[in-house]
């Protein structure tokens, strides 16, 4: 199973920037879908999670600016970044949780490669 994430980028404070993220190989279902940031000098931060149902938790950091989604058949998760300040700059991942793949038993957890998402002031 690999997660590839893609939409970083440098964008001025106040801007938008959408990330997504697509998991692929053989994958049977996904429970979770999550992103998070690090920051330099940060320990990785969650920002959103969302599960198959749809229900999703933010940040209290992220609320009312960022908003994700997801598309359980192109197992892609969406980070919609609106109103960005510069503390949202960080690499930001994805996260897969609980996914069942090909005839590999059991669930187990992904990560992405991280994409650089930088805001100047």
């Amino acid at each position: 199973v690999q997660l590839q994430a893609s939409g970083g980028g440098l964008v001025q404070a106040g801007g938008s920037l959408i990330l997504s993220c697509t998991a692929s190989g053989n994958i049977i279902s996904i429970d979770k879908m999550a992103w998070y940031r690090q920051a330099p000098g940060k320990e990785r931060e969650l920002v959103t999670i969302i599960g198959m149902d749809g229900t999703t938790h933010y940040a209290d950091e992220v609320k009312g600016r960022f908003t994700t989604s997801r598309d359980n058949i192109k197992n892609t998760v969406y980070l919609q970044m609106n109103m960005m300040k510069p503390e949202d700059t960080a690499v930001y991942f994805c996260n897969a949780v609980g996914v069942r793949a090909g005839a590999r038993l059991g669930y187990y957890d992904y990560w992405g490669q991280g994409t650089q998402v930088t805001v100047s002031s």
